[in-house]
């Protein structure tokens, strides 16, 4: 079965969606669209992040609170492939936002996958996963500073 351009939009109306939110600073919205076993490769340590820490609003209120001002979030050249009830979504994303505290803001591009399942004809994340890039030259620093 081949996804059509309807199903593809619903998928970008809902990354749309969660990229507005992050821009808005809206914890609840962010997390509504969380699938109850939701697990996420984030860049942040640890290696894994559970549904319990993920689905609360609280978590991701307190990561938001470490910036000064609104988080700026960028999804750029979304592929979408759907089959079924189940979905994902690669793109290169952008961050950028004032560290409370810092002098300055910071921007980072970083790889997405998103996936997603369909549960009661709703489009649920059930799991991300971000990634940087690392120097291959032997310090094995992150290439935080490569752009598309």
């Amino acid at each position: 079965m081949t996804s059509t351009i309807d199903e593809q939009d619903e998928i970008r109306a809902v990354i749309e969606e969660q990229a507005a939110a992050m821009r808005a600073g809206d914890a609840d919205a962010v997390v509504a669209r969380y699938a109850p076993d939701i697990v996420a490769f984030t860049l942040a340590p640890p290696l894994a992040h559970g549904p319990d820490e993920l689905r609360d609003p609280a978590t991701l209120r307190g990561w938001f609170a470490g910036f000064t001002g609104p988080v700026g979030y960028e999804v750029r050249d979304p592929r979408i492939t759907v089959r079924g009830d189940l979905a994902f979504c690669a793109s290169l994303n952008r961050m950028s936002a004032v560290p409370a505290g810092a002098a300055g803001p910071f921007t980072l591009w970083f790889r997405s996958t998103v996936c997603l399942r369909r549960e009661g004809g709703r489009w649920l994340i059930a799991h991300q996963h971000q990634s940087t890039p690392f120097h291959m030259d032997g310090s094995f620093a992150a290439a935080l500073d490569l752009e598309p």
